[in-house]
């Protein structure tokens, strides 16, 4: 990439390659990983009907449960993974075609929160499989935690970037050139705080997403008992209030496993590839609404909605567990 302007494209352009995770840690899925696979099989049979899917598979058995249940519908390989998180412990890649680039930051389990065998070393796997250059950074940065509209803007949340758990010498300020030099981009947008209960400290792909240049989309609260109703107007108030266009649809609202605590389902979570938006429901009454909504600001794209609360048990959805490889 010598002589050229390290740039971060934005998710709508087009994909040589969509990776995923397969769970394999039992004892992270409650036990039980029945559901998280029934969940993630149909969302990589649906992506790879518009693009080249594979699978990151961290164990023997892994691999056996992943042949059964998607058999050609995706290239299996091999990789250190803790679980299936790829957003966050794979690389974010810059560039296009030829000045493609693996930026491989450093990753402590979420704040230190979850620490899992592998995890550590997925990026740079991924990014040897793919056969991407390395540039490795001492910023600790997880890929959820950053949106980008391919023209230099980028959100992010304070909860999350400037969390003591993660960079606790660095500023706003530093933080912000770290991200200027690693990732090419000019203008950094802060929101405040994430979903309730989100163990990643307020990741921004669960709250607002670029689906345009300048163009952002967040949630409006779902019900009078949507547990993240003061967060959202604030997320939107402040996107509105940085000169962004802003679209919003509605949250899934109070989503809960039996117990009574909300857990941080959202329909931000999709993911976008090529001719594509995967976008995760969760049972809830207001995923049609969602969709429909969707639809229209994703015209040319076919949105499809696909169950994922086995995915959400081990605390993320579709956009978590995804990263795509620019084409």
């Amino acid at each position: 990439m010598t002589g050229l302007k390290t740039f971060l494209a934005p998710e709508w352009a087009p994909h040589a390659a969509l990776w995923a995770g397969w769970p394999r840690l039992a004892e992270e899925w409650g036990g039980d990983l029945t559901a998280a696979r029934t969940d993630i099989a149909a969302f990589i049979h649906a992506a790879a009907r518009h693009v080249k899917v594979k699978v990151a598979i961290g164990s023997d058995e892994a691999v056996v449960s992943a042949q059964a249940a998607l058999g050609g519908a995706a290239d299996l390989v091999r990789l250190p993974t803790g679980d299936i998180w790829l957003r966050d412990t794979g690389p974010i890649v810059t560039g296009a075609g030829a000045t493609r680039a693996a930026q491989v930051f450093r990753f402590n389990g979420w704040g230190g929160k979850y620490l899992m065998d592998g995890d550590t070393g997925t990026a740079a796997a991924l990014a040897a499989a793919e056969l991407l250059p390395v540039h490795a950074h001492d910023l600790v940065l997880e890929g959820g935690g950053i949106d980008a509209d391919g023209e230099g803007r980028l959100l992010t949340t304070r909860q999350c970037l400037l969390n003591a758990n993660r960079n606790p010498g660095l500023n706003q300020d530093q933080i912000e050139g770290h991200l200027r030099a690693a990732l090419g981009v000019e203008e950094i947008i802060w929101l405040g705080d994430g979903l309730a209960n989100d163990h990643t400290d307020g990741h921004v792909d669960n709250i607002a997403r670029f689906i345009g240049p300048g163009h952002v989309l967040c949630q409006h609260p779902a019900g009078l008992d949507d547990p993240n109703t003061d967060v959202l107007i604030e997320i939107e108030r402040t996107l509105t209030g940085a000169g962004l266009m802003v679209s919003s649809i509605p949250s899934p609202g109070r989503i809960d496993f039996g117990d009574g605590v909300p857990v941080p389902a959202s329909h931000m979570n999709f993911t976008i590839t090529n001719g594509a938006v995967l976008v995760p429901i969760y049972e809830d009454r207001y995923s049609a609404v969602a969709l429909a909504e969707l639809k229209a600001l994703f015209p040319g794209r076919e949105v499809i909605g696909l169950p994922a609360r086995g995915i959400l048990a081990g605390g993320g959805s579709f956009h978590c567990m995804t990263r795509e490889i620019p084409a």
